[in-house]
């Protein structure tokens, strides 16, 4: 298991070594363990954790919302977690059609060949976002 140093997770998740020792004191996230000379050791759990965190204050929400949604998060079993995050992917993949069938009238006002360039590209990225959700599901539910 990777674990990180403030610095690392700082610079890995897009934020300030301030606000993850604000974080911490305010206990939205606690680090794995410590080092022999006290550095704090983070955890890939905690740096989602944190992705998570600075969401949803980008959604606005503020900090003593968000350590209830955390704690609530915290509370909810595995397989709950795993419908959730698969309700959130459904509702991405329909946003992303809403966005597909948005596009088709642009692209039908493009060049053929620069239509084509534009799908190939895109077609290639879903592609391989699907198949790797496929593989995470089988792989899961074996």
């Amino acid at each position: 298991m990777k674990l990180f140093r403030i610095g690392e997770l700082a610079k890995t998740a897009g934020v300030s070594e301030r606000t993850i020792d604000y974080y911490t004191k305010l206990g939205l996230i606690a680090p794995e363990e410590r080092t022999e000379k006290n550095y704090r050791l983070y955890s890939n759990e905690t740096l989602t954790r944190l992705e998570r965190i600075v969401h949803m204050k980008q959604e606005k929400y503020s900090l003593d919302e968000i350590k209830q949604s955390l704690e609530k998060w915290s509370l909810v079993s595995t397989e709950e977690q795993v419908a959730s995050k698969l309700t959130t992917l459904e509702l991405h993949v329909q946003q992303l059609e809403r966005e597909v069938n948005e596009l088709k009238p642009l692209l039908g006002e493009m060049k053929p060949v620069q239509a084509r360039k534009m799908m190939a590209g895109l077609l290639a990225k879903s592609a391989g976002t699907m198949e790797a959700l496929k593989i995470l599901l089988e792989n899961t539910m074996m």
